[in-house]
């Protein structure tokens, strides 16, 4: 496995659960659960789960904790 870096201006301000687990490498069930288990920071907008971009990154770069 290779990794890539991202170019994190081309990601959208809020990813949905697929986009995110992509991202991640992660299958879709594994991103709902990390979100559950509040590995993932995640916000709900009526019955849609999104994944905040920043939020995301900061997590990946090791700038904040769940």
């Amino acid at each position: 496995m290779t990794a890539r870096a991202t170019d994190w201006d081309s990601v959208p301000i809020v990813l949905d659960v697929p986009a995110a687990g992509r991202l991640l490498g992660l299958g879709k069930n594994a991103t709902y659960q990390a979100i559950a288990t509040g590995e993932l920071p995640s916000l709900r907008i009526g019955r849609r789960v999104l994944v905040p971009r920043d939020r995301l990154r900061a997590l990946l770069e090791g700038g904040i904790r769940q």
